[in-house]
């Protein structure tokens, strides 16, 4: 047991765990067995996360999305809830990505990734880092309110009064988060980013 308990909740690939019962005749044959008992979880093929009732520790959704598919990070309604700005529940967690679109589905939960261009990506992306332990890549507040806007489709605002509605009513937002917004990001987002008008909008309901 100690030497899943050293891999924590970071994701791992095959060959790591391989490594790890390297002294075993059929080091395959053990990870099949610790996936049945339960002592580890299979994220997607050849990917794995050791189990709770092992490491005593809680996984992240957010952490386990950086690694089943990448680069790619954290955001939209995802990040939102994760900084406590908006109360529903999210039942997928979604992901942007330079790469393919793609869903993963697996006992931790569904993740979906949605492309954006490069020169979008980069753009307000943060480094959190959870009690020293673990680090993920999120969208900043401002990123992840502008990726919602650019993603979300057939989204046509043509006043402030409109983009209001949709904070408070649609995405149930916590205005007060505004005040403190940092709006270059908001106007990197509107030279690269699609729905320039929209974006707009929301610097504009910053000044």
């Amino acid at each position: 047991m100690e030497k899943l308990e050293q891999l924590g909740i970071v994701p791992v690939d095959y060959a790591v765990l391989r490594s790890l019962y390297s002294n075993y005749h059929f080091p395959r044959n053990k990870i099949a067995s610790l996936e049945e008992e339960g002592k580890i979880i299979r994220l997607k093929r050849s990917m794995y996360v050791v189990s709770p009732k092992v490491t005593k520790q809680l996984l992240s959704a957010e952490l386990i999305a950086n690694h089943i598919y990448g680069p790619s990070y954290v955001s939209m309604e995802s990040a939102l809830s994760h900084y406590g700005l908006i109360p529903e529940h999210v039942y997928t967690l979604r992901s942007l990505t330079m790469n393919r679109s793609k869903k993963f589905t697996n006992s931790i939960g569904n993740f979906e990734y949605i492309t954006i261009n490069r020169d979008y990506y980069p753009i307000g992306i943060r480094q959190e880092t959870i009690e020293n332990k673990y680090t993920f890549l999120i969208a900043s507040i401002e990123k992840a309110l502008c990726d919602m806007i650019v993603i979300t489709p057939q989204l046509r605002l043509q006043s402030e009064k409109a983009l209001i509605t949709f904070l408070e009513e649609d995405l149930r937002f916590d205005m007060s988060a505004l005040d403190n917004m940092n709006k270059d990001i908001i106007k990197d987002c509107i030279k690269v980013g699609r729905k320039k008008d929209i974006l707009k909008l929301l610097l504009n309901l910053l000044s």
